[in-house]
């Protein structure tokens, strides 16, 4: 099973690859889809919907897993949050992978065994579970082979 993790961003959009072949789980890919402050927020959306739609084309994978929404700092970040896993939701659409959504705090504990784990723990359990040599430079990257990481776990849990 091949899974594209995806932590949706208004400016950075992390994305990973997962391959899980009989239990045993390997990075394929990873990366950011990055947009600029002076990019008006459609065109980072657009940026956005491209990039997700050239891993998707490039790697197939078999599955999209997405962070879930959740309550940010302001109403006015989780709707532009909202709109941004929204892209991710359509491409997944558009491809006819199923999605599969994962709050925060599952992801978390899917991976480091606690809900409340610190972005730097899960970072080093990625490098880890994944057996890569450095981790990823980006969060944003990490944790889209975090959720990736997750949605392997827990499709284990429901065959």
């Amino acid at each position: 099973m091949r899974v594209l993790g995806i932590d949706p961003g208004t400016m950075v959009t992390g994305f990973g690859i997962v391959d899980d072949i009989r239990g045993k789980l390997s990075s394929v890919s990873f990366g950011t889809i990055e947009g600029k402050r002076k990019d008006s927020f459609p065109d980072r959306l657009k940026m956005m919907f491209d990039g997700l739609n050239k891993a998707i084309e490039e790697y197939k994978p078999d599955q999209i897993a997405l962070e879930s929404a959740f309550y940010g700092k302001s109403v006015k970040a989780a709707i532009k949050i909202g709109e941004a896993r929204g892209v991710a939701i359509v491409c997944a659409a558009l491809a006819d992978i199923p999605l599969f959504e994962y709050a925060p705090t599952e992801v978390k504990r899917a991976v480091v065994g606690s809900g409340n784990a610190q972005k730097v723990q899960v970072s080093k359990m990625v490098k880890i579970l994944l057996s890569l040599s450095e981790v990823p430079e980006k969060y944003d990257a990490t944790d889209a082979l975090a959720i990736a990481i997750c949605h392997c776990h827990r499709m284990k849990l429901t065959v």
